[in-house]
């Protein structure tokens, strides 16, 4: 990736996440990490993380309370991320990660504050204001407790009246409502796609079945995304776009906590699109970019070595298999 376009994003629910990593979990009886590791977290924040990690021009927005969102927001200016966020009364949430050394990952998500609509009110002037100097905005993260779910569709019908493309990265009934406000790139993993469409679609072995998959991705088109990436875990990636479907396949499965990982796809999604890149080149860095957060030990972090390698090695290629009735994929 190089420098490109500012990009703005997003982060309504950040946290504090804390990740400890064990030799193993003994449930019964007293743990003692090997490693404590405390960093700015949600999804958001991880994205424009590994955007500043880049040098890519960012601005991250947000809603936080307290003394763990102070905590949030120092963290973020020691790591040199711009951030601008409007405070809440309530306390800013945390995120509890356990990692055993077999590479199984348990992860504990507080809900958050509750967050008034004048609090919302303040984030939405800084939010419009932002606008005027951004060339995408990443919506990325779930919602803090009172805030209606269409309120990520508000924020993307006030970048488009701005000429702002917006990447939308969510789940639930905000996730629904967001697609019909007209996306740019929506990305779901296969458990939200599967809400969303009202059934599986995996199999007895858990694996996708790929037909299932297109057809349901691209009934998200039908109502209002621009372009559908699905996040397949180790299987890769698979994006339905205006020109076609196409599957981008990761290197050899990496060891490692895969949280994060999806964030670090929107992150290499957005530049993409910035940049303009053709979609295979999109999806190429995103898989790559993806592997390489599994192979950093916390979440909105990444291998660059892992990076590099998974560039030459990630296999991209359109979709010619014909899916379900009613995919737009060819």
């Amino acid at each position: 990736m190089s420098l490109g376009a500012k990009i703005l994003v997003a982060c309504l629910n950040p946290a504090l996440d804390i990740t400890h990593e064990v030799p193993e979990v003994d449930w019964d009886g007293v743990n003692r990490p090997t490693a404590v590791h405390a960093r700015p977290g949600g999804k958001g924040t991880n994205v424009a993380r590994t955007l500043h990690s880049f040098g890519i021009p960012v601005l991250l927005l947000g809603l936080a309370g307290g003394g763990t969102g102070t905590a949030v927001e120092t963290g973020l200016r020691q790591l040199g991320v711009p951030v601008e966020f409007t405070p809440v009364a309530g306390e800013t949430r945390r995120t509890f990660t356990v990692v055993d050394g077999r590479g199984r990952v348990a992860l504990f998500n507080e809900p958050g504050p509750e967050v008034s609509a004048a609090e919302f009110a303040r984030f939405w002037v800084a939010y419009a204001a932002a606008l005027a100097e951004a060339d995408a905005v990443v919506l990325s993260g779930s919602l803090p407790r009172g805030l209606p779910a269409g309120q990520l569709a508000g924020l993307i019908t006030q970048a488009a009246a701005a000429g702002v493309p917006a990447v939308l990265d969510t789940s639930g009934d905000a996730l629904r409502e967001g697609i019909a406000a007209g996306p740019a790139v929506v990305k779901p993993n296969l458990a939200e796609l599967e809400e969303l469409s009202g059934r599986a679609l995996t199999g007895a072995d858990g694996e996708a079945e790929l037909a299932a998959v297109k057809s349901a991705a691209a009934a998200l088109r039908a109502d209002g995304a621009g372009a559908v990436v699905v996040t397949l875990g180790r299987a890769g990636l698979l994006a339905v776009t205006a020109d076609g479907c196409w599957r981008a396949r990761p290197p050899a499965a990496l060891a490692g906590n895969a949280t994060g990982a999806g964030d670090a796809v929107t992150a290499a999604l957005a530049h993409g699109l910035v940049l303009g890149r053709r979609w295979d080149e999109r999806l190429r860095h995103a898989a790559a970019l993806g592997a390489a957060a599994v192979a950093a030990p916390v979440a909105g972090e990444f291998s660059p070595d892992a990076y590099a390698a998974g560039l030459g090695s990630v296999t991209v290629r359109r979709e010619t298999v014909q899916p379900e009735e009613g995919s737009s994929c060819r």
